[in-house]
């Protein structure tokens, strides 16, 4: 149940997961601050994301939990970066899917011997031509 954000957690399971979440558990605790840093993704600009961030880094460093320390430590380090985002409102999440896409194609292909027949392939299905011939009116 610690996998679910709070707004998607099953009404079933609600009951069960509020008695786990009052327990003094470190798991709850880890949970709770997840779910905080969560709210960091709606702030509305570099400063206010900058602040969210500082604090957020404060509260998971007093944690006394190891892997939330040594998170907080590197989002201390790249905070720059990581603020960047609410510039731009730009990541590389569209890259990732293009790449992928390709990597599906070299694996049904069980690879390619030649480049060009490669290249042809990627633009054929990623290209996103239309293969129908325009109808004449």
């Amino acid at each position: 149940m610690w996998l679910w954000g709070f707004e998607n957690l099953p009404e079933r399971w609600s009951k069960r997961f509020a008695d786990l979440r009052a327990c003094a558990l470190r798991t709850a605790k880890a949970w709770a601050i997840k779910e905080v840093f969560r709210e960091f993704w709606r702030c509305l600009d570099p400063g206010d994301a900058a602040a969210y961030l500082k604090r957020w880094c404060s509260m998971a460093s007093k944690s006394r939990m190891a892997p939330l320390q040594r998170v907080a430590r590197l989002s201390r380090e790249h905070a720059a970066r990581i603020v960047t985002y609410f510039k731009h409102r730009f990541n590389n999440s569209i890259a990732e899917w293009v790449n992928r896409q390709i990597q599906d194609l070299i694996q049904k292909s069980c690879g390619y011997r030649n480049r060009e027949r490669f290249k042809v392939d990627v633009l054929f299905h990623l290209g996103g031509l239309d293969l129908y011939p325009a109808s004449a009116k």
